[in-house]
């Protein structure tokens, strides 16, 4: 019989846990025989102790395994995923994931919502009128099958274990640990039944890992457990010290993603970071054999309009209007005031506080304070000023979406107060480190 006690004693001790007593731990979270106090010590436990390799791979297994796992018969190309820890206007997977479809492979791409000061894929997409994020999963599988894309949300019948795990270490400190965050992610990925995934894991003022160090940690964990569990992984570590595309707010930047498909308005910060994750996809999953073959596919398929037409597929077939690409501005929402904010002195913009840009885009109301909040898709902040840029009293440093005067002013403060200009330009990068 399993006693989740003994369970919690062998890591408070910082023993060594087996597959089987990871295995048992699980099936109680999923059956409720084991309590939320036991998960919680069980994750305070993780927290101080950490986990190894053997152990890591066991609970992301066996989370996976707490559901449904799809499976992909008969497909003519491989299956792969890109997931991100987030940031202030990251909406590459608006565009990766129709670009790898239009060029071969099959993207089931479970995406979340937003957390903190971060957007939510999620959130992004429902800014599209009927846009259905939570289809079933045979619905899921048809789509995938038919546009070679599917972007969803987390169903209740995949790694519903994790579920209720997170939600438990969400109140109770233990979010950052780099094992339960590693197994969190990996749990849904493994379960999508992925060749291949690619992580995207932030670095700098707007990550969602303090420093550098804790960002190359989390993504040398990821890379070792997936592709222990057989699943082909490479992760790169972006720049987060700005935001990454040139707007950051839900409506905003579907727009620009739809531009982007479009070949019209292509931010080449955001530009290169979606590359570089795109290209190491089609590499890993054998669509390309080198970078300069990947990006020669990339860009031919964002030329020619395939993405686009994949992109206006899976939007359609997830309930959106058959026309959205067409007449995107018809259909998202506008927000009741949209007026520049200037800088106060003239110089360079030397440093940004993203998580501060990120929460004038919360208290806009584009975000969530909690979780029941409703989001308001119309709002955000429009060409937002980037790092190296000069800067006087007559050039906008970015333009606020508002629903009303309160709300605009709010976040003027909040923008203003997050970018810093002096006289010296600063270094940007946007891709420190490919580890695979």
């Amino acid at each position: 019989m399993f006693i989740p006690q003994e369970f919690i004693r062998k890591k408070r001790d910082n023993n060594p846990l087996s597959r089987e007593e990871i295995e048992e731990f699980i099936k109680g979270v999923s059956d409720g025989s084991v309590a939320n106090e036991h998960i919680s010590a069980f994750a305070m436990a993780v927290f101080f102790n950490g986990m190894n390799l053997e152990e890591k791979t066991n609970l992301t297994i066996a989370m996976k395994n707490s559901g449904n796992t799809l499976e992909w018969n008969n497909l003519d190309g491989p299956i792969v995923d890109k997931h991100s820890t987030g940031g202030i206007g990251d909406v590459v997977s608006l565009m990766l994931g129709p670009m790898l479809a239009a060029c071969g492979a099959y993207v089931p791409m479970i995406s979340g919502r937003g957390l903190g000061h971060t957007g939510g894929t999620l959130d992004k997409l429902e800014s599209i009128p009927n846009y259905n994020v939570l289809p079933d999963d045979k619905l899921f599988k048809k789509i995938v099958e038919d546009c070679g894309v599917a972007i969803i949300g987390q169903t209740s019948s995949l790694a519903p274990a994790d579920k209720r795990i997170y939600s438990i270490r969400d109140v109770t400190a233990t979010v950052e640990s780099v094992p339960m965050i590693s197994a969190s992610i990996l749990a849904k990925k493994l379960a999508e039944g992925l060749d291949t995934l690619i992580m995207d894991v932030k670095v700098g003022s707007g990550a969602f890992m303090p420093t550098y160090e804790l960002s190359q940690d989390l993504a040398k964990s990821i890379v070792e457990i997936a592709n222990n569990a057989g699943v082909k992984t490479t992760a790169i570590l972006t720049d987060m010290n700005q935001c990454l595309a040139h707007n950051a707010g839900n409506a905003i930047e579907v727009r620009e993603a739809v531009e982007y498909l479009q070949n019209k308005n292509i931010n080449p910060r955001l530009h290169k970071v979606n590359m570089a994750l795109c290209s190491s996809a089609l590499i890993n999953s054998g669509l390309a054999k080198d970078e300069n073959e990947a990006n020669t596919k990339l860009e031919a398929v964002l030329s020619n309009g395939k993405a686009l037409e994949i992109f206006a597929k899976m939007t359609t077939a997830l309930g959106g209007p058959s026309d959205f690409c067409e007449k995107y501005d018809s259909y998202l929402k506008k927000a009741n005031i949209i007026e520049p904010i200037f800088a106060q002195n003239s110089g360079i913009v030397e440093s940004m506080n993203a998580i501060g840009v990120g929460m004038s885009v919360v208290g806009l109301g584009g975000g969530r304070i909690r979780p029941s909040d409703k989001i308001d898709h119309s709002v955000g902040l429009e060409n937002i000023i980037g790092l190296g840029e000069d800067v006087d009293k007559h050039k906008p440093i970015a333009t606020i979406h508002a629903k009303n005067r309160d709300s605009f002013n709010e976040a003027k403060k909040r923008v203003l107060n997050a970018i810093n200009i002096g006289d010296k330009k600063p270094t940007v990068k946007e891709i420190y480190e490919i580890i695979s």
